[in-house]
């Protein structure tokens, strides 16, 4: 069967192959790097991004606070100021949205690290970033830049999955978190 065939009769098949044909695109060494970034279990991190980068920033933000970091998303109400010393990570597939070039620019100012994800690794977001990890995204059949997202979001579980198996009991502390039980 071609893909033409499998998108017609089994779109999720076509949407994973993206994915797969994307994941292996990644750089290991701009990866390792990305990670390298969340080595300081006491650095306070601030996630964003706008439209659905912003959710998937959102997601990726839980997922770190349930591996027991410090984490806010700009703009909520209860987000305090970056600070020297602290990280703003923000997922922007353009590279150039003017809110999040904008934030990058006020975090450096302040003297904070800066990461992002983005498909654009020339874009404006990129030259300012510290760290760059640029998501390959090519023709994709999917609806309105879903590849972009979806990927985001793996890669971001990948940071958090290789962080978790640092710690003891990881799995049982995130339950912990997420459930409020002792």
């Amino acid at each position: 069967m071609d893909s033409r065939q499998i998108a017609q009769s089994r779109p999720w098949l076509a949407v994973g192959q993206e994915i797969a044909d994307l994941l292996g695109r990644i750089d290991a060494d701009a990866f390792a790097r990305l990670v390298q970034a969340f080595d300081d279990p006491d650095q306070r991190w601030f996630f964003s991004g706008q439209g659905r980068s912003g959710l998937v920033a959102q997601m990726g933000a839980m997922r770190f606070m349930h591996l027991g970091r410090t984490v806010h998303f700009v703009g909520e109400a209860s987000a305090p100021s970056i600070r020297r010393g602290d990280a703003l990570l923000i997922v922007s597939g353009s590279g150039e949205t003017p809110v999040s070039t904008g934030f990058a620019r006020i975090a450096k100012a302040e003297g904070a690290k800066v990461v992002t994800l983005t498909h654009k690794p020339a874009g404006t977001l990129a030259g300012i970033a510290d760290v760059t990890l640029h998501v390959p995204v090519g023709e994709s059949k999917q609806f309105g830049g879903s590849l972009f997202e979806q990927s985001c979001l793996i890669l971001l579980d990948s940071v958090v999955l290789g962080l978790a198996k640092q710690l003891p009991d990881a799995h049982r502390l995130m339950l912990q978190r997420h459930t409020n039980l002792q």
